[in-house]
This record gives structure tokens, sequence and C-alpha cells, in this order.
């Protein structure tokens, strides 16, 4: 039986919550004797984060769950704004990573701090957005949700998994 789409959301975050405090742990260990291999698997992460939560996850969220939510829940209106935006930012935030993280690599230490700063912030921020969906908007959509709503969502979040966490990974990534 394939998972429901809120479970799919619960196991997209879990699979990011999981990149981003690996991420973390890369910057509090740094590049030590292997810069090489340090900046291909931040660049990597930072790859992965553009690719799928913010061109797949994301969409399906702010298209196809929030407008059911607020519907059915005119009460979230203000988190979901909150939500959508932190959508729109996203995309951003993380290019603006990659830039910095370039940056470091190609211009040495002094660009260090800036990457380090502002991934560090990039992390806190993504857990907590994943944190206020999780707290705030999931309990209410086991309760809200028709069936039909349940369909259609089941059905768009089936569609473009998740390398990390769907159940058949795909080796590429």
């Amino acid at each position: 039986m394939k998972p429901s789409a809120l479970q799919v959301i619960r196991n997209e975050h879990a699979a990011l919550a999981a990149m981003l405090r690996s991420l973390d742990m890369m910057l509090a260990h740094g590049p030590g004797g292997e810069p090489d291999r340090f900046f291909d698997v931040v660049r990597a992460m930072l790859f992965y984060i553009d690719e799928f939560p913010e061109k797949r996850h994301h969409p399906k969220e702010s298209e196809r769950l929030f407008p059911r939510l607020v519907k059915a829940a005119p009460e979230l209106q203000a988190v979901i704004d909150q939500l959508d935006a932190d959508h729109e930012d996203g995309e951003r935030k993380v290019r603006e990573l990659q830039h910095q993280l370039l940056a470091w690599e190609l211009l040495g230490e002094s660009r260090r701090e800036a990457f380090v700063d502002a991934a560090r912030e990039y992390v806190r921020f993504y857990l907590e957005h994943m944190r206020l969906e999780e707290s705030r908007l999931l309990p209410v959509a086991d309760k809200v949700l028709t069936p039909e709503d349940r369909a259609e969502l089941d059905a768009a979040f089936a569609r473009d998994p998740d390398p990390l966490a769907a159940d058949s990974r795909d080796g590429i990534y």
C-alpha cells in the first residue's frame, strides 16, 4: 500500500532534516585535509535541496495542500501565508548558499565565515519551517481533508518522489 500524501510529506521532511543536520555537521568539521571532497559533498547537499524540496515538494504543498486546508480551516490562513512566503524565499536562499560556497571554495578562507553563518541560519530556518508544517498544519489536515481531497493529494504526492525519502531510492542520488 502506498503511503498517504501526509505520510509522504512527513517522510520527505525526515529525509530533508537528516540532510540539513548532516550539512550542519559538515560545517562543524570543516574541510580538514580533504577540501575537494568537502566542497563536493556540500555542493551535492545544496543541489539536492534545490532540486527536490524546492522544485517538487514545496509546489505540491503550496498549490495542492494549502488551498484545501485554508478552505476547510480558514483559521490557518496566517500560518499558510507564512509557509508560502518561506517557500517563495527558499529557492533564492539555497541559490545564495550555492554562490557563497563557490566563493569560499574559489576565493578562500576570507569567505568561509559568511558561508558558514548563512548555512547555519538556513538550517535553522528550514527546520523551523518543517516543524511549523508538522505541528500546525498536518494535524488539522488529518481531521479536515475530505476523502476526495485525500485521493487527489495522494496521487499528486506519489508523483516525482523524493529520491532520499521514497521506498525505492534512485541510486543516482
